[in-house]
């Protein structure tokens, strides 16, 4: 007869759930035993922690839609899987964690491995339920699933190893307290009220510079914000999230805003009388208009988020694709395209100062820049991009342009190290068919990135033959977002003994595994260490050893940043090269706007 395990993984199938990321214990050597009976269906994919396990449910669901299922033992494993699970619930992703537990017997007793897990999930999960009873697992794992695609959040399930061997119980006894629940579940259409919508177009058809700013809220309605933009004469920028949401050969598409941003996005933001918020939680103030500079409008299906980012004047709780379909008949045509054609002026501008940036190396290292520059115009059809968290994010956010078709993450609003690498495995999983490039710092690989490249071996038959899949490595032998941030944040110089990483060889680690490994430590073979490398039919790790004294330079310098940057700057082990690099870029972005250089 089948076991509460086994029935478990069908419910699993029933679901739609193909594969489950993982990590072994004798918490779940029930589950084990039953992925082993369900000969790969659902399959068990073997990752190196629990951790990685997490980011890859939580990859699979950005990159899918569906949801992403991961599974630990107990204690330790499941600890183990809380980054990742935190990584979903901040970005609204729907996860569902199956954990094991020691016996019913034990609990209480402060047994091995005993971990009071409801207390332990419980911030993270919109659900989090321990099966104590055969015929509770039916009704368990579906309200978990209703919720996770409900709330786009995490759902826990707890399965006590001893429950995972009684037999199952498909269909409860017809008793008082039997629940008798059902597989399935449908996205509902949300419309806000349509007197809201009849005040957002006021709003809107009144403005004279309408800023449009798309967040991962946005990712099905790229036609209608297009048709927005267009009725309004309005540019559009793009939170790191909604990276995706429309293409930047888009001439009215200013990039990403914040810190990271491009100037295109800053002036657009600073001289709109009108800002339009899609689908995004933005949380930067300092670099959205000043209160009462804007009128506001915001889209969010969550009403609990809307207007907490800037005053609004309109709040349209509803799905954005749905909204913005009932609010394009409201909107009149501006005729006056000045707005319009000074924003397209502003982002061929921004494109010409990140192709200066790019093309300026310092001595014999490679500037970062020219990493992520020298791939855009590579990029294959179709391609998935993920990116850690780090200073390569920069480039990644600026210097790639996406082309229609092209899907991008990374960790947005809990912004951890460690993803880059795990969303790229869950994302080639899915699409076998399709090119995957990660972007990681070496930070991050060194975190945790190298042992995934044993993942990647483990399912080479799997993962390569395909077209490309190559991990970017950024080789500077610094934490250097941080060694930034200290700098312009606490005005502080950096502190080697914090930031200064081991210089590893991860091309020839990754030779070691079996991978490719490309390691390119000359400016003038950037190029043509990306076309090695996208033309290869093994996965690959192509690493970089670049300049780590390039600045993420913001699109304008704030005074606190700057006082705090050059004070830090005084005492910096660094300072002659931070100084000239630091001069020369912003000379060469403020000299694009000089008369006569042909970009007014």
């Amino acid at each position: 007869m089948a076991q509460v395990s086994d029935f478990a993984l069908a419910r699993l199938r029933e679901w739609g759930v193909r594969r489950v990321f993982g990590y072994p214990g004798d918490g779940i050597n029930g589950l084990l035993g039953a992925f082993d009976r369900a000969k790969g269906d659902p399959e068990f994919i073997q990752v190196r922690h629990e951790e990685m396990a997490a980011f890859m449910a939580c990859g699979h669901a950005k990159f899918t839609g569906e949801v992403g299922v991961c599974a630990a033992t107990s204690g330790p494993g499941a600890i183990h899987l809380l980054n990742g699970l935190y990584d979903a619930k901040l970005d609204h992703q729907p996860v569902v964690a199956i954990v094991g537990q020691q016996k019913r017997l034990s609990l209480g007793t402060h047994y091995q491995q005993e971990i009071h897990l409801d207390r332990l999930f419980a911030d993270v999960s919109e659900y989090c339920e321990m099966v104590t009873h055969p015929g509770q697992a039916r009704h368990v794992i579906d309200r978990a699933f209703k919720t996770a695609l409900t709330t786009r959040g995490v759902a826990t399930i707890v399965i006590p190893n001893d429950i995972q061997e009684e037999d199952a119980q498909p269909s409860p006894p017809k008793a008082h307290g039997s629940v008798f629940s059902s597989v399935g579940w449908s996205r509902p259409r949300v419309l806000p009220d349509p007197d809201e919508l009849r005040r957002a177009a006021d709003v809107l058809n009144k403005g004279e510079r309408v800023a449009i700013l798309v967040g991962q809220g946005a990712a099905d309605a790229a036609g209608e914000v297009v048709g927005v933009a267009e009725l309004l004469g309005a540019g559009v920028a793009k939170a790191l999230l909604g990276r995706d949401v429309l293409p930047d050969d888009l001439p009215y598409v200013t990039g990403p805003i914040g810190l990271l941003g491009s100037t295109a996005s800053d002036k657009m933001i600073k001289e709109c009388d009108t800002l339009f918020l899609i689908g995004t939680s933005f949380p930067y103030s300092e670099w959205l208009p000043d209160e009462g500079q804007a009128r506001g409008v915001e889209i969010d299906i969550d009403g609990r988020m809307i207007g907490m980012r800037y005053p609004t004047d309109a709040h349209l709780v509803g799905d954005a694709k749905e909204t913005l379909k009932a609010l394009l008949p409201l909107l009149r045509r501006k005729e006056r395209r000045s707005w319009r054609k000074k924003v397209e002026k502003d982002v061929r501008e921004w494109l010409t100062i990140c192709d200066t940036w790019a093309g300026q190396h310092f001595g014999d290292t490679i500037n970062p820049q020219s990493v992520a520059a020298e791939l855009s115009s590579r990029l294959p059809d179709r391609a998935i991009l993920t990116a850690d968290s780090g200073s390569a994010t920069n480039w990644w956010a600026r210097h790639l342009k996406l082309r229609e078709g092209m899907d991008a993450s990374l960790s947005g609003t809990l912004a951890t190290m460690g993803p880059g690498v795990p969303y790229a495995i869950a994302a080639r999983f899915a699409y076998p068919t399709r090119p995957v490039i990660a972007f990681v710092g070496d930070g991050a690989f060194q975190m945790n990135g190298m042992n995934e490249m044993i993942t990647v071996k483990r399912y080479m038959d799997r993962l390569a033959g395909g077209p490309p899949l190559v991990f970017c490595v950024f080789n500077n032998q610094d934490l250097n977002q941080v060694t930034w941030e200290q700098r312009a944040m606490a005005g502080d110089p950096k502190y080697p003994a914090s930031q200064t990483i081991p210089d590893i060889p991860y091309g020839a680690y990754a030779e070691l595994l079996g991978l490719r490994g490309i390691r390119c430590e000359s400016p003038k073979k950037v190029g043509r260490a990306w076309d090695e490398a996208l033309a290869g039919d093994r996965p690959v790790v192509l690493e970089f050893t670049v300049d780590q004294e390039i600045a993420p330079i913001p699109p304008h310098l704030m005074v606190p940043m700057a006082k705090k940057t050059v004070k830090a700057a005084l005492h910096d082990p660094e300072l002659a090269g931070i100084a000239h690099r630091g001069i020369r870029q912003k000379v060469a972005q403020y000299a694009e706007r000089l008369p006569g250089r042909g970009h007014a």
